[in-house]
C-alpha cells in the first residue's frame, strides 16, 4: 500500500546520475519536494513525463520546491537518459538493493520488477500532502502537482 496524505514520507539515501547521494532529510525545513517514480528510462511514457517536466521547472522552483524522479535504472543508465533528454534535476537509482525506497513508499510492482508511476508532495516538514498513483502506462498531469503545491 502506497504512502498516504498525513504520513511522515519516509528517509531515503540514493545516488543520482551523477554518483552524487541525495538524502530527503537533506531538503527538510529547506524545500518542498515533488517525489517522483517513475518504471524505466528511455521508455515512451516516462520520456515524455520527464521532459514535460524539464520543460516546466520554473513552476516547481518558484514554489520552492526540488524535484526527484526515482526509477529502479542504474546511475550509469540514468546519467545517459538525462544527457540524451537534457534532463537537469536529480534523477536517483533504486537499483541497489533493488526497489528498497520504491517498496518503502509502496510503489513498487513486484512482478513487473519496477515502480509504478507514483507521486508524493512532501512539505517542508517531510510530511506527505498529496499523492497519486498511477499504472504503468497512465501518465500523470503535471498541472495536479503545480495545484497540489499552491496549498502548501
Amino acid at each position: 500500500m502506497a504512502i498516504q496524505v498525513g504520513d511522515k514520507a519516509p528517509d531515503f539515501e540514493l545516488k543520482d546520475n551523477h554518483g552524487r547521494t541525495v538524502r530527503l532529510a537533506d531538503f527538510r525545513g529547506e524545500k518542498n519536494v515533488v517525489l517522483l517514480f517513475y518504471p524505466f528510462a528511455f521508455t515512451g511514457v516516462c520520456t515524455g513525463e520527464l521532459c514535460e517536466l524539464r520543460d516546466n521547472l520554473p513552476k516547481f522552483a518558484d514554489r520552492d520546491t526540488q524535484l526527484l524522479a526515482v526509477s529502479n535504472d542504474s546511475i550509469h543508465s540514468l546519467r545517459v537518459f538525462a544527457e540524451q533528454e537534457g534532463l537537469e534535476y536529480p534523477l536517483l537509482s533504486d537499483f541497489w538493493p533493488h526497489g528498497n525506497v520504491s517498496r518503502d513508499y509502496g510503489v513498487f510492482d513486484e512482478d513487473k520488477g519496477c515502480a509504478v508511476r507514483g507521486t508524493f508532495i512532501i512539505d517542508k516538514d517531510g510530511v506527505v500532502r498529496w499523492t497519486v498513483v498511477n499504472g504503468l502506462p497512465d501518465a500523470r498531469d503535471l498541472n495536479e502537482y503545480v495545484k497540489a503545491l499552491d496549498t502548501l
